[in-house]
């Protein structure tokens, strides 16, 4: 890293505020069943933003019995050879039953409880003639790069939400598979698709966008530097992860991501909208100080009629029905399902209304 490297203003949260808008943006999020929506912008206090409006990161969880089905099991239980020491301090043994029994009371009810949901789940696919393929999976995994703009956006996304590539492929795998289980079960109608088209027509349309990549310093003179060793060959990711003090987009050599009109600041957004792919601005003014600026990608304006929309309109709903139904149908597995869990103690009052039924009949009989 460059000594010389520009501090960062010393009024950046004054030029923050001032350059700051709200922004709304919509986003399906109906790749899985009985999910909520969790905004989670994480925005660095050091990172000075020619942005306007930052686009949300929306990110997605399941719900109630379904979140059972997603934790990760850690440890099996040692039913043989519970005494066989794991590890030893100073001579001390500690065993595999007391890991277990240490592990259990941290959390084992609700693993063995997400085992259970899972060895349910897959003896109705079972039933159902029901399997789920990697090539399933990578295909939902697409979808969700799409809606995050790319895999890069996807990576964030899963970065913010504590989660990795693995994780969200073992969530995707048994939503894949509740959805082939309970699909059969949902109606979608023509009528339906249009009236959610006509519902949300505008968040099919996507504005023209660019993607540009910036280097911020605070000096003309810096800036002129900057360019000058660009225009003499210079990398323009290693430069702005040099120089830069907008820190945040630096880290990722300055890219900035796809922008529509409106959410840049005017003087910096006139002028990636005006360049050409891969051109490099000269110093462009603005309130934070000097932006030499790389386009690197065009998006066309789109707005898509009904027809283009059909199929995706058509999975929505179909995500919509699973969502609504997996709840009673995975409570209704649990009613039916003969579960012994050793970890869970009988209620002592069912056990108590048993034992009166009992008695009831049992003086009935006589």
């Amino acid at each position: 890293m460059d000594n010389n490297k520009p501090s960062q203003p010393d009024n950046e949260e004054e030029v923050k505020d001032s350059l700051t808008a709200e922004r709304e943006t919509e986003q399906e999020t109906t790749i899985l069943p009985e999910m909520q929506e969790e905004e989670n912008q994480q925005h660095s206090s050091e990172q000075p933003q020619v942005v306007k409006g930052k686009k949300s990161v929306v990110w997605m969880a399941i719900s109630g019995v379904l979140a059972a089905a997603l934790i990760v099991v850690l440890v099996y239980p040692p039913f043989g050879g519970g005494r066989e020491s794991v590890a030893s301090v100073n001579g001390s043994n500690i065993s595999k039953d007391e890991l277990y029994n240490e592990l259990v009371s941290l959390g084992g009810e609700s693993t063995l409880n997400s085992m259970i949901t899972m060895k349910l789940i897959d003896q109705e696919a079972a039933k159902a003639n029901v399997s789920v393929t990697e090539q399933d999976v990578n295909a939902e995994i697409e979808t969700l790069k799409t809606q995050y703009g790319g895999e890069e956006g996807l990576n964030t996304a899963l970065s913010q939400s504590g989660m990795t590539m693995d994780s969200l492929k073992k969530n995707t795998e048994v939503q894949v598979k509740i959805r082939k289980i309970l699909e059969p079960k949902t109606t979608v109608k023509d009528e339906d698709i249009s009236a959610y088209y006509e519902e949300n027509k505008a968040t099919f349309a996507t504005p023209e966008q660019v993607r540009a990549s910036h280097i911020l310093v605070k000096t003309k003179e810096e800036a002129d530097e900057i360019k000058k060793q660009l225009d003499e060959g210079a990398d323009f990711a290693t430069l702005a992860k040099e120089k830069s003090t907008d820190t945040g987009s630096a880290a990722n050599g300055g890219d900035l991501g796809f922008f529509g009109e409106g959410e840049m600041v005017e003087a910096f957004e006139k002028a990636a909208f005006s360049m050409k792919n891969d051109e490099i601005s000269e110093p462009i003014k603005s309130d934070y100080g000097y932006h030499i600026i790389k386009r690197t990608d065009y998006k066309e304006a789109t707005n898509p009629t009904e027809e283009d929309k059909k199929e995706d309109i058509r999975n929505i709903l179909v995500e919509q029905q699973v969502g609504e139904l997996s709840t009673n149908w995975m409570s209704e597995l649990r009613s039916k399902a003969t579960i012994v869990n050793t970890l869970e103690p009988a209620d002592e009052s069912s056990d108590a209304a048993a034992a009166s039924t009992t008695d009831t009949e049992s003086s009935a009989k006589e």
